[in-house]
């Protein structure tokens, strides 16, 4: 999961593992137990997840402890506990962080829950969500929140430039993007996210590439060195910028919108309607345009897990199936604008924005980043070679065999 992008995409609680197991989400307000549990949440506060807790322990008259934890000390503070075997009950996951949990014993395997509780079922949530919850064919978390990235665009200019829709194809995006630049100086198409440690590989995928296989990285084969030339080439012709501008929202897409299309998630539709001044129709998000194989995002998010040293297990799996529940997710989306991952919620009138639903198109088209322990690491590397290809001109065939070996020398 990409922190830094979350300011208000903070969630998370449970999950866990022997006993109740025939205990459906329709019953958990029967036979009232008393007790306490633990669940460390991502962040700076309980706001939204307080209520929706509070009606938990109302139907259940288990009382439940929230520990709120900044994520810059998240993963470090959950390692320490797994290690000593004292922690919370119940804990959000950040979706990339699943290897890393299950290889220190910080989360259980939970695949007997989800193998005999129909409301828990895989096919229920979106694949994406449910990938970053399976690790060597094992679950260890259920699916809470979602996020995946979509194109922003400015519907006005887009317009001026002759485009009556949102670019359906790369060739579509990138022509649009060039037309867009030549506005004037300091005018630009499309911004390249060079800070993105997932931005190139979400092109690559969209080209056909298989990031590993076999535990072997695969970033010097032909789909994703063809990708990031495609990527280079808006920064080679202007069509978008070769660094970070530091410009906030308002500076680079409203008014005259000097970068008047970008790839984001859920958190910007908000940031655009507040600060940029812009009118509803002036802008709009679309699916990503299609590569030569598909147009294929990446899922981020959070999911709740049971820390496997809980010696509160019952309990925790009663939380983990209301927090399972349409209205719970649903409640939870209101509080924060964490999108649910149960796909049945998003028939709800709380969702029924167009913009929003855009989200939901592209979440039928939207995996996670290949779940190993070293990704985090793979991915500040990638940044890095990136910097090579489109600051310094570095061949991109060159930078991606340099990369490849580095990458393969983490995974051993």
């Amino acid at each position: 999961m990409n922190f830094k992008k979350i300011a208000s995409l903070i969630g998370a609680t449970v999950i866990a593992g022997a006993g109740f197991t025939t205990l459906g989400s329709n019953q958990i307000a029967s036979a009232k137990s008393k007790g306490t549990i633990n669940f460390w949440y991502g962040g700076d506060g309980d706001k939204d997840i307080r209520p929706i807790i509070n009606q938990f322990t109302k139907e259940t008259g288990v009382k439940v402890t929230i520990q709120s934890i900044p994520w810059s000390q998240y993963n470090d503070k959950l390692l320490t506990a797994s290690a000593s075997k004292s922690g919370p009950d119940v804990l959000v996951v950040g979706t990339t962080e699943m290897p890393n949990m299950v290889s220190s014993k910080a989360v259980m395997n939970i695949s007997h829950y989800i193998k005999n509780d129909n409301n828990l079922s895989p096919n229920k949530f979106f694949s994406g969500s449910v990938n970053t919850t399976r690790y060597n064919g094992k679950y260890y978390a259920v699916p809470w929140y979602v996020e995946t990235r979509v194109l922003y665009y400015r519907k006005d200019l887009l317009q001026r430039a002759g485009y009556d829709h949102a670019p359906r194809t790369w060739s579509e995006l990138y022509n649009a993007s060039l037309k867009l630049s030549k506005r004037g100086k300091g005018m630009y198409g499309l911004n390249i996210d060079g800070s993105e440690p997932t931005f190139g590989f979400m092109f690559a995928r969209q080209n056909g590439a298989t990031l590993i296989k076999n535990g072997q990285a695969q970033f010097n084969k032909k789909p994703m060195v063809s990708a990031l030339k495609y990527l280079n080439k808006y920064i080679k012709n202007g069509a978008s910028p070769k660094q970070n501008m530091n410009l906030t929202i308002g500076q680079s897409f409203g008014g005259k919108a000097p970068v008047p299309m970008f790839i984001s998630g859920p958190w910007m539709v908000n940031s655009i309607r507040s600060d940029t001044g812009l009118k509803d129709n002036q802008w709009d998000v679309a699916p990503l345009p299609k590569g030569s194989k598909n147009n294929m995002s990446n899922t981020g998010g959070g999911d709740i897990a049971v820390f496997n040293y809980t010696k509160k297990r019952a309990n925790a799996v009663r939380l983990v199936k209301f927090l399972s529940r349409r209205s719970s997710q649903l409640s939870y989306y209101k509080n924060s604008n964490s999108m649910p991952t149960l796909k049945s919620a998003w028939t709800d009138k709380s969702l029924s924005d167009r913009k929003i639903q855009v989200f939901r198109k592209q979440l039928d088209h939207s995996q996670p980043m290949p779940l190993v322990r070293q990704w985090d690491e793979i991915g500040q590397k990638y940044l890095s070679a990136w910097q090579q290809i489109s600051l310094k001109g570095t061949s991109v065939q060159k930078e991606m065999n340099t990369y490849t070996s580095q990458v393969n020398r983490i995974l051993k």
